[in-house]
């Protein structure tokens, strides 16, 4: 599926990618709105229901990922609500292998992810990919998440690659769509970033993990 041959740089996303979106999903499905019912004293499926609107009407924006826009929007401390579910943080099957083999090769390893940098903390300090990574880049560093031509343009002007010897992976379609309208040439998308949720993906070459474009091992 991948000519290991013909790719330098390997940038990933984070959450559904790297890391199991089931976190991300139950705190914003189901943590979020019981403990905002619970601080407020009212009903739980009302307030999940309210919830699910506010967050579904700037779905794409940099505002949707932001954690400083949410704690102020609900005045709720949104970064300390996640630490209480953070045993939810997984790594996906075979990324630290994955990861790991990329450097062995000599390629360019970079997360590039549209997760606020509050959430990216809590993150790493639970799964420490941070240290398998040459450059770590959140969207809200160019004011522009990665759904927007503005972010690549943003991105190449701090660190140079060649797009068309470039491999990125993402669980989220519309990225895609943004990464191959800037001329990205190798993308790849993720069947199921969520593990509790199934699903398929239709459009980009996909994967159910990495163990099935792992680089080989490196002669010693």
């Amino acid at each position: 599926m991948i000519d290991w041959q013909a790719i330098d740089t390997v940038m990933l996303d984070m959450d559904g990618t790297l890391l199991d979106l089931h976190f991300d999903n139950y705190f914003w499905v189901q943590h979020l709105p019981e403990r905002y019912a619970e601080i407020h004293g009212r009903p739980f499926d009302l307030v999940r229901e309210e919830l699910a609107g506010q967050i579904a009407s700037r779905q794409g924006s940099l505002q949707w990922y932001c954690l400083e826009f949410w704690s102020e929007t609900l005045k709720l401390d949104i970064r300390a609500l996640k630490e209480e579910i953070k045993h939810k943080i997984q790594i996906r099957p075979h990324v630290e292998d994955f990861l790991d083999r990329l450097r062995d090769h000599g390629k360019q390893v970079m997360l590039v992810t549209n997760a606020h940098p509050q959430s990216m903390s809590l993150k790493f300090d639970v799964t420490q990919i941070d240290r398998r990574m040459d450059l770590i880049v959140s969207s809200h560093e160019f004011l522009h998440p990665k759904e927007a031509q503005e972010f690549w343009q943003a991105l190449s002007e701090r660190e140079a690659f060649d797009a068309d010897r470039t491999l990125f992976i993402d669980d989220t379609l519309r990225v895609l769509d943004s990464a191959r309208d800037y001329g990205i040439a190798h993308l790849l998308a993720i069947h199921q970033p969520d593990s509790q949720i199934e699903r398929r993906v239709e459009g980009y070459p996909a994967i159910e993990h990495f163990s099935e474009i792992m680089p080989p091992p490196v002669s010693s």
